[in-house]
């Protein structure tokens, strides 16, 4: 089928809206109309090339729409099904059958290979082809390939052209709190660097009951939305204060967590000294292969622990409806996170995330 998508054709390129022709669904696959777009960090970094996704390439990876066609065997989703499109995963490797697929043995090859294993790419032009199936779904287009495992039916009342961040940067952020480090109602954490994910991850925080609850980061208007999120304290960074700040604000012996997401290795590193005995920093930023961070070994001696976390660690088709039920009772309003722009309008979408003057961009598809 004909569409029009936005194509990075090579490294640091404005992204350029491009006829491409898609596939029809194979088995196991389903194409989606498009309704909204969420602009996210890791979209950035590709275009980059700081990960290595061959280019040309379709990406986006917080896409929700509506269903238009399904292959040979899918039962989950039919035609006309609002969905959510996530992360990719195999469902056949040891992380996926323990329930964990944001582990998946295949994370890469599923989510930044830019073809099928077999197929080829599933996006061409009279000049060759283009990658596509970037995180499952190559959401900046008007109609996306996704697979079966990679898309959640979620309820037809919600407006559909705001769900697409709950695919990647909401569920990792309150993934990260909910699922990964599991607080207990009361302790303290801190969140450095409230961009859309860290700022998830402060709502999350409030919704478990943790205090102290603070936000770091060197945009004042960010730290304003953090309180008004659930934050019941903000530091600025950026003023060589931020470690002795998160000890004094937890009692003066440290935080019991820490989610770093801004990729920054300083910051890593302020995370983990800023922990107490016994506490546990949650590592979400992306910052692109060969990063090295520095720790004093001697702050992980009792009991402090230091883990990654990737997209949460959510079921997709379990944790995104939860998260909707949220959003509907008032208590995750990341709806207030977000600008819309035209699909048109990408580029200025881009800027102005990258400027620090749209915390979210999405696109809406007419």
């Amino acid at each position: 089928m004909r569409i029009t998508a936005a194509v990075t054709e090579n490294k640091n390129a404005p992204f350029v809206l491009t006829p491409l022709e898609l596939d029809d669904p194979g088995p196991g696959e389903v194409i989606v109309r498009m309704v909204g777009s969420g602009l996210c960090h890791t979209d950035l970094v590709v275009r980059d090339q700081r990960y290595p996704v061959p280019l040309p390439a379709v990406l986006g990876h917080e896409g929700s729409g509506v269903v238009d066609a399904v292959g040979r065997g899918v039962s989950y989703v039919a035609p006309g099904d609002h969905v959510v499109l996530t992360f990719n995963s195999c469902g056949g490797c040891r992380m996926c059958l323990r329930g964990r697929p944001s582990c998946c043995d295949r994370f890469a090859a599923c989510n930044f290979g830019g073809a099928r294993d077999s197929d080829g790419a599933p996006l061409r032009r009279d000049s060759g082809t283009v990658h596509g199936l970037f995180f499952g779904q190559s959401a900046f287009a008007t109609h996306a390939l996704a697979t079966e495992r990679n898309v959640v039916k979620v309820d037809r009342s919600v407006p559909l052209e705001l769900l697409g961040p709950l695919g990647c940067s909401v569920q990792t952020g309150v993934g990260a709190v909910l699922n990964s480090l599991r607080p207990e109602a009361g302790s303290s954490i801190a969140v450095l660097g409230v961009g859309p994910v860290g700022m998830s991850a402060v709502m999350a925080a409030a919704i478990t009951g943790c205090d102290p609850i603070v936000a770091v980061d060197l945009n004042e208007q960010r730290l304003a939305l953090a309180m008004e999120l659930g934050a019941t304290h903000v530091v600025r960074a950026g003023e060589g204060r931020t470690v002795s700040c998160l000890r004094d604000l937890a009692g003066g012996l440290g935080t019991d967590y820490c989610l770093e997401t801004t990729a920054v290795p300083t910051v890593l590193r302020q995370a983990v000294d800023a922990l107490n005995h016994g506490g546990t920093c949650g590592v979400i930023g992306a910052p692109g292969d060969g990063v090295d961070a520095s720790i004093d070994m001697s702050r992980i001696l009792f009991g402090r622990t230091v883990r990654g976390i990737s997209e949460g660690d959510s079921v997709p088709r379990v944790f995104i409806p939860e998260l909707i039920t949220l959003y509907q009772r008032g208590r995750l309003p990341f709806d207030r996170l977000i600008r819309t722009y035209d699909f048109a309008n990408i580029n200025q979408a881009v800027e102005d995330f990258e400027k620090g003057t749209t915390l979210k961009s999405v696109l809406t598809f007419a």
